[in-house]
């Protein structure tokens, strides 16, 4: 039995850190930018991927891609002293302008966001609910269970869910922290218009039913208040000046001519001038008709 012993040597694992035919196909990678797109800056550099194969970068100049940089990669043949194009892109670089990281849905919507027409998708596993009562046919249970506690649903919120919400209302607008609630003269929990809630947000909370009250029909902490309370006041504020009685002057007569005593008098003023006009008809005598005459100058008989 023969044995064959092998005298070659190994393939070189060492990669190639330079090309010079790949490298100095600068003009070859500008033309062929050139020629689909505008916008193509600087020359970059020249990054070797791996053997005979590389890239050149080219700034670009568009409006909006500040940071960005086309690429172009670029190969040859074993033993060929010519570059070839293989593909070309825009790709973003450091500092450059770039969307934000994409979301889903379901996790882009913030409270907020749904409209009065919007609906939302059923979610089977949300973490805000837990399995809520069901009827066990024990009238007493029953009864503090869905009618006292308000647990006969088939999902509940579960107390992390009631912590946060409360947390959320006591520092909102309707909680003791407001403007209005710090000026106010008696908290919530002593106004009758206040409906307080069932459950442990009860113990807290209350819904406002007064429809002066800035918070109606909303729910408030019940050391929140206002000025619409049921037990408050205003303090009384006098007038601004002083006003004295009327006095009626007795003595002093004032003399006013009316209308119709004006009237009568002009009247009587311009009742002459159609005597005037009557005078001045008369003096005006009419003319003495001319006797007619025939042609020979003698008066013609009547």
């Amino acid at each position: 039995m023969s044995t064959v012993t092998f005298t070659g040597k190994a393939p070189s694992t060492r990669r190639s850190t330079k090309d010079a035919v790949l490298e100095g196909a600068v003009e070859l990678a500008r033309e062929a930018l050139s020629s689909t797109t505008d916008g193509v800056g600087e020359h970059l550099g020249f990054e070797l991927e791996s053997e005979r194969l590389g890239i050149h970068w080219f700034a670009a100049t568009m409006p909006g891609y500040l940071g960005w940089r086309w690429y172009v990669s670029v190969s040859r043949a074993p033993r060929s002293r010519t570059a070839t194009i293989c593909e070309s892109g825009l790709l973003p670089g450091d500092g450059s302008l770039l969307a934000p990281a994409w979301l889903p849905w379901s996790e882009r919507l913030a409270p907020g966001d749904l409209g009065p027409t919007d609906r939302l998708p059923h979610v089977s596993d949300d973490e805000r609910l837990e399995r809520g009562h069901v009827a066990t046919g024990d009238p007493e249970l029953d009864r503090i269970a869905i009618v006292e506690l308000g647990l006969g649903r088939d999902r509940v919120m579960n107390a992390k869910a009631l912590d946060a919400a409360a947390t959320r209302w006591y520092h909102g607008s309707q909680g003791p922290e407001s403007s209005g609630a710090r000026v106010a003269g008696k908290s919530c929990a002593a106004c009758g218009f206040v409906v307080p809630l069932a459950g442990s947000l009860g113990q807290l909370f209350g819904v406002c039913a007064n429809e002066w009250s800035p918070d109606d029909g909303k729910v408030v902490s019940l050391d929140h208040g206002c000025g619409a309370h049921s037990e408050t006041d205003v303090t009384p504020q006098g007038h601004e000046w002083s006003q004295s009685d009327l006095v009626v002057n007795e003595h002093g007569i004032d003399v006013v001519e009316s209308t119709e005593v004006s009237g009568a008098s002009s009247e009587r003023e311009a009742a002459p001038e159609p005597e005037a006009s009557q005078e001045s008809e008369a003096v005006q005598e009419p003319e003495a008709p001319q006797e007619s005459t025939d042609e020979t100058g003698s008066p013609s008989d009547s």
